[in-house]
């Protein structure tokens, strides 16, 4: 029999039991409220980001957000530059486009000049958890959406007009570069529009040593480089030959000049040629630009036509990584291989020219026919050389603007003193968060940690050291499969360019043969008519015999040879094709 006492701490047990159940109840009910707070919370913030045009994942954005206003204020203006430097990169980032809101692409591109922040979208192991990965760069110039092609044309272009314009026989180029879609073409096209009005401008005032329209004119030559082959766009497309004669200058034979009597007849030429441009859809644009175009605006002495100044506006092919060429067909991947091939070529020769002391460097201009053409302006004591890459800001496209900003990166590696002038207004010194740890983080991972010297060391050179750390590390190889990965790359680069050759070399086999079949035939009917015709009584048939003999052996000898180089050609196809599934199937770095 249980006693009193016991049934009372049952009792109690119970209750204790109750509370804390209904304790629970509480927290999980307080959990759901909050749960729900935050859904409804999030769902008007997602509102009031698609108003105001930044649609896409709502904690991506709003990280983003953070980011931005924990670094607000440390952009600086733009520095005008009082001597031009021999070679100055700038980035420009364009709008968000309706596609990209379409498509609920959110901006992951931050600009405070001089530096250029890419925050790639990430998400942790467990599946749930998000985070941003920076990576910062520094230029001499960037410009974000809100910044006009004016404002890029001031600090990039316009130092370089009066240079063109000085007399001294000065040889200035600007490079478009970037990615399809993202804004070269249309910053390209404001360019020029600037260009025509301030060389008139300039030549009609003359002045101290300046050239003047009393004793020059200006002329205007436009073609393009596509699949190896050159195009004189002002002229009917005639292909034409790049050759160098015993000095050692580079001629474009065939190239017309069109002199241009006032900065509306310029723009007229160069609009006109624009349009005639290869443009082709690929994966990652629907009408991406397939060639080089090279815009020549010369400057002549009206005397003896020697030039006084020559100014080269490069609208470059639109860069893809291999992932993006995985589906086309032969004619893209070629098209592909022989663009960044020639992308390689001009970084190689503009880093040489920046880095070259007293002209001494060699400069690897023989790599491709683009960085041929432009042999002057790479070798030249006058050359001055302008580099805009532009980027998308969507979060899709952070690879390519990734790619394209090392590309840039690399082909001017800067100093830390040029950093050291000050980031802000305020001179603040540049905050970019680590590459390898999340957003919020207290501490880079240990992996990522660098022994450094002892001497003390500010925040700018840290930040410098790990920059450097980060590019260097996205091109390191880690194992011999990686290696011969990129030794692949290499072959397949090789091999389209002797498909090139061999293309070329079929096509002019095949051009004569039909000539010289043209006229064996043309003989042949003579030959007939000779021994046909009514008014002949007479005629020698072994002379008939052997001459018709003769006509059918050459044929057969044109038809082997046609079929020999044939043949070879389709040996080229077929090893592009399998070197094209290999490479197509490497991971991308």
């Amino acid at each position: 029999m249980s006693s009193p006492g016991r049934k009372r701490v049952s009792a109690g047990g119970k209750d204790a039991t109750r509370l804390r159940i209904q304790k629970m109840e509480a927290e999980r009910e307080d959990r759901r409220r909050k749960t729900e707070e935050k859904k409804q919370e999030k769902a008007q913030t997602e509102k009031r980001n698609i108003a105001a045009g930044n649609p896409g994942d709502v904690d991506f954005i709003g990280l983003v957000q953070k980011w931005r206003e924990d670094h607000e204020g440390q952009a600086r203006e733009h520095a005008s530059a009082t001597t031009q430097p021999k070679i100055c990169i700038c980035v420009r980032k364009r709008p968000v486009s309706n596609k990209e809101r379409s498509k609920r692409d959110h901006d992951s591109v931050t600009v405070l000049n001089p530096i250029v922040c890419v925050h790639s979208a990430k998400v942790r192991v467990d599946g749930i958890t998000k985070y941003l990965d920076h990576n910062s760069f520094c230029f001499d110039h960037a410009f974000n959406e809100s910044s006009s092609t004016e404002d890029v044309y001031d600090y990039s272009t316009m130092p370089l007009i009066e240079f063109v314009c000085c007399g001294k026989g000065g040889r200035a180029t600007v490079f478009a570069y970037g990615q399809t879609g993202s804004g070269k073409t249309h910053t390209m096209g404001g360019i020029e529009a600037m260009v025509a009005d301030d060389i008139f401008s300039l030549l009609s005032q003359g002045g101290d040593g300046m050239c003047s329209l009393d004793d020059q004119f200006v002329t205007v030559s436009f073609f393009e480089i596509y699949g190896g082959r050159i195009q004189d766009l002002l002229n009917k497309r005639c292909r034409l030959k790049v050759l160098e004669d015993g000095k050692g200058e580079v001629v474009v034979t065939g190239l017309k000049e069109f002199e241009a009597n006032d900065p509306q007849h310029m723009l007229n030429l160069i609009e006109s040629a624009n349009k005639k441009r290869t443009t082709h859809a690929t994966e990652a644009n629907d009408t991406s630009s397939r060639s080089h175009a090279i815009c020549q605006i010369v400057i002549r002495d009206k005397e003896n036509g020697k030039l006084r100044g020559k100014l080269s506006l490069v609208d470059l092919a639109g860069s893809e990584r291999g992932s993006d060429t995985k589906s086309h067909n032969r004619q893209r991947r070629t098209e592909s291989s022989e663009i960044n091939t020639s992308l390689l070529a001009l970084k190689e020769c503009i880093r040489a020219l920046d880095s070259g002391k007293g002209g001494s460097k060699h400069v690897p201009y023989r790599a491709s026919k683009l960085t041929l053409i432009l042999k002057d302006c790479f070798t030249s004591k006058l050359a001055r050389t302008t580099m805009i890459a532009t980027v998308s800001p969507g979060a899709s496209s952070a690879d390519h603007t990734l790619n394209t900003l090392r590309y840039a990166d690399r082909i001017k590696e800067k100093k830390i003193e040029d950093l050291k002038n000050g980031l802000s207004k305020s001179g603040s010194k540049p905050r970019r968060p680590s590459k390898s740890f999340p957003e919020g983080s207290g501490k880079p991972s240990p992996t990522r940690v660098r022994k450094t010297s002892k001497k003390p060391v500010d925040d700018l050179d840290i930040l410098h050291q790990s920059l450097k750390g980060q590019h260097s590390e996205d091109f390191l190889y880690s194992s011999n499969e990686e290696k011969d990965s990129d030794d692949d790359v290499a072959n397949f680069h090789r091999t389209v360019q002797n498909l090139y050759e061999e293309e070329e070399n079929l096509l002019n086999l095949h051009m004569s043969i039909i000539q010289e079949n043209a006229e064996l035939l043309t003989e042949e009917g003579q030959l007939l008519q000779e021994v046909q015709a009514d008014e002949v009584e007479d005629y020698d048939i072994d002379q008939y015999a052997e001459r018709l003999g003769k006509i059918l052996d050459r044929k057969t000898y044109l038809i082997s040879c046609l079929k020999e180089k044939l043949s070879s050609f389709r040996s080229q196809l077929e090893e592009e094709e399998e070197l094209s599934k290999k490479v197509s199937s490497l991971p991308t770095y």
